[in-house]
């Protein structure tokens, strides 16, 4: 009999919810000898945690930026991609028709792009649009995706930038646009 086992993920903020619900009760009925425990945050605040010595076994980080940063002792496997979509709530009244529109907003949610990789993303494709100048004046920084998410959800931004999978999780907010093919690297 192999003995019990206890595991440690780490993962972007962004994955909490699939792992919570689906992935994770998946994976311990599959292997009933293990226990896994999910922790979530922003890559960034996730390295850092690592970086000074939290026991993770696997890193589930929503960039590359941060997974390059510790691997000089362990592994990277590039494993899914996801989409960047501009979202507002699902009652919202603001005509926006592609990503460019999100300069209509007033009050717009995007993560830090210091530590949050959905607002690395973020700044690249409104970069490459020619519009951060404009977008970042209206910013609302969150700390992570799920902060961001939450904020356009409750109304108190009137659009906000996340992981496609994040919107799928809400029926409070609409997609509008994802970015452009050509806009992120």
């Amino acid at each position: 009999e192999e003995k019990p086992a206890e595991l440690l993920v780490a993962a972007a903020a962004s994955l909490e919810y699939s792992y919570e619900e689906e992935l994770l009760p998946m994976f311990e009925k599959e292997n009933p000898n293990i226990t896994v425990k999910g922790t979530y945050d922003s890559s960034g605040k996730l390295q850092t945690q690592i970086e000074e010595g939290i026991e993770a076994d696997v890193f589930m980080s929503a960039a590359t930026k941060q997974m390059n940063a510790l691997t000089e002792k362990d592994s990277v496997v590039d494993l899914l991609q996801n989409q960047i979509v501009l979202i507002t709530a699902a009652d919202s009244t603001l005509d926006l028709q592609n990503f460019e529109d999100i300069t209509k907003a007033n009050v717009i949610a995007i993560g830090d792009p210091e530590s949050v990789p959905v607002g690395q993303y973020s700044k690249e494709v409104l970069t490459n649009l020619g519009i951060w100048d404009t977008v970042s004046a209206k910013a609302s920084l969150g700390t992570n995706v799920t902060e961001v998410l939450k904020w356009v959800e409750e109304g108190s931004a009137d659009a906000g930038i996340v992981y496609a999978t994040d919107a799928a999780t809400t029926d409070k907010v609409k997609v509008v646009a994802e970015a452009p093919k050509d806009s992120l690297a």
